[in-house]
């Protein structure tokens, strides 16, 4: 008997049930979502705040999954009822990505300010006056 294999290798791949296109989902359902991408920006804030190893790729990957996830749920789908039905919650998520934005650039405000310091701490290590370009010049005239 021949190989299984043989007769599957040009077949397309088989999609799992997370990958099968989706109808437009159930307002409950585009809820749950909502509710997730909520949980992901709330507990990245927090992390942000407090731990200074907080894995922010990891939550770039959730935040991004859910998102797609949410673009999924809604095709089909109308907008303006998507709105309507999920105003509350797009409402808070709002208000949650307004915390999030603030935690993210005072991170990346100290994360450039203490890259200035060690780039200035690095310049004054390296100059100290001995061979600077300013007393080579000082030395010709």
């Amino acid at each position: 008997m021949a190989d299984s294999s043989e007769f599957t290798a040009n077949l397309p791949a088989r999609t799992t049930a997370s990958e099968a296109p989706i109808p437009f989902a159930r307002p409950g359902n585009l809820a749950a979502i909502i509710g997730r991408i909520e949980e992901v920006v709330e507990e990245e804030t927090a992390g942000i705040r407090s731990d200074t190893g907080y894995d922010l790729k990891a939550s770039n990957a959730r935040k991004s999954r859910y998102l797609y996830e949410l673009t999924r749920a809604m095709k089909g789908g109308s907008e303006a009822e998507f709105l309507e039905q999920h105003r509350e919650g797009l409402t808070r998520l709002r208000q949650k990505l307004a915390k999030n934005e603030a935690a993210i650039l005072a991170h990346l405000s100290a994360v450039n300010e203490v890259a200035s310091l060690l780039r200035s701490a690095i310049q004054r290590a390296e100059t100290d006056g001995t061979y600077s370009a300013g007393e080579f010049g000082r030395m010709k005239g």
